[in-house]
């Protein structure tokens, strides 16, 4: 199937209106605007890619895409080769390094795999061709135009993630303009050369959204015979306390202190059921990423690079 739908996005519903209140609100040129999207097309391919997410796999098929030993090998690399820049970040933002490290994996596999999608199509096609997130999108291409401006980025030139993410560590535009810092002091904020720009603004984003310094992430939880499911049902934000876990009879080592409240996940492994207890940290690596399963492969895939480099590995 070809990877774009020839037409210009000028001929779909919505875009001269968009563009239009855009111009107004933003103080962009109109005709420049129109220009723009003369040349971009919508995109089959991306509205193929969306509809499947690897999130919607169950964790039995997910974990072996990105839990992996040459994921967490190259993870231990990249934190050996870029050490001091993640012990900086990790003071600057309590987020440790293996971490950070493991985030650039899960996303693009250290910048490998950054997606080859120029991001003006693409979100301009979810923007005018995907009306389950239409809203969304439109508000992102509204950043993304806004993004370019600011930073002084060519927007026909940039390419991203199948839904318009951005850079080793898949930003999408509106978290760029808001959480990307310049950590190399250059006077830019670059996700895509900028290895120490990367590094910060993950940790930024975290630090932002909530990261405790020193708490762990998640525990894998023992039992449950009793009645869970209310507790997974409540969602990812933290809301389960001690008692609660006991009563459900489950376990879990350490316990959370009385009045700590902690994330309860069920995924399905190749043996069964799995439960899982999230920390504050679990919630806030799903703020990068909504799905429980992202945050789980991040958990593991970070304890795999600590493991690797404890025992020198990657060297």
């Amino acid at each position: 199937m070809p990877s774009t739908l020839a037409a210009s996005m000028l001929d779909s519903a919505g875009v001269d209106a968009f563009i239009a209140d855009v111009a107004e609100r933003r103080g962009f040129n109109e005709a420049e605007l129109r220009g723009l999207f003369e040349r971009v097309e919508r995109r089959a391919a991306v509205l193929e890619a969306v509809r499947e997410p690897a999130e919607a796999l169950p964790w039995a098929e997910y974990r072996p895409i990105f839990v992996t030993p040459e994921r967490i090998e190259a993870g231990a690399a990249f934190a050996r080769e870029h050490a001091d820049l993640l012990k900086r970040a990790e003071a600057a933002f309590g987020v440790p390094s293996a971490v950070i490290a493991a985030i650039l994996g899960v996303e693009t596999f250290y910048g490998e795999q950054a997606g080859n999608h120029p991001v003006l199509e693409t979100l301009a096609t979810l923007a005018f061709a995907y009306p389950p997130r239409a809203s969304f999108f439109r508000s992102e291409l509204e950043s993304f135009l806004l993004l370019a401006r600011e930073e002084g980025l060519a927007p026909l030139e940039l390419e991203g993630s199948y839904a318009g993410a951005m850079g080793m560590p898949q930003f999408i535009a509106s978290s760029y303009r808001r959480y990307a810092v310049d950590f190399d002091g250059d006077g830019e904020r670059d996700l895509w050369n900028s290895t120490a720009d990367v590094v910060g603004s993950v940790g930024a984003y975290l630090a932002r959204h909530g990261w405790q310094g020193g708490e762990a992430v998640a525990h894998r939880a023992d039992g449950g015979d009793g009645d869970y499911r209310e507790l997974v049902e409540r969602g990812l934000e933290p809301s389960v306390s001690a008692d609660e876990l006991r009563a459900a009879g489950l376990s879990v080592e350490p316990m959370p202190g009385p009045r700590r409240r902690v994330t309860l996940v069920e995924v399905q492994g190749p043996d069964g059921r799995q439960l899982w207890v999230g920390r504050s940290n679990f919630y806030v690596i799903t703020r990068y990423n909504h799905s429980p399963l992202y945050a789980l492969a991040v958990h593991q895939v970070a304890r795999g690079i600590e493991r690797a480099l404890a025992r020198g590995g990657a060297q």
